[in-house]
């Protein structure tokens, strides 16, 4: 599984970051987090807000920090 996490590393980007790990956890899946902090690259997924989270490519949420029970139910759809 391929997680990035897109912002400019502000706290909100550290807490998407934070309940993402949570949420990883709790499922019981390891994988690496990768922080997208180049503009362009951001810009790339087509982001307008950040912090952003991204799975496997595609963005799937945006502009603000998703809590760890969502970021479970939407892993669970990936």
């Amino acid at each position: 599984m391929d997680i990035k996490i897109l912002g400019s590393g502000c706290n909100s980007c550290h807490k998407l970051e934070a309940n993402t790990i949570e949420a990883l956890t709790k499922l019981d899946i390891i994988a690496e987090i990768e922080k997208v902090t180049d503009f362009k690259d951001i810009m790339a997924y087509g982001v307008m807000k950040t912090p952003a989270l991204v799975v496997d490519g595609k963005v799937i949420t945006t502009g603000y920090v998703a809590k760890t029970k969502e970021i479970v139910k939407l892993l669970n759809k990936v």
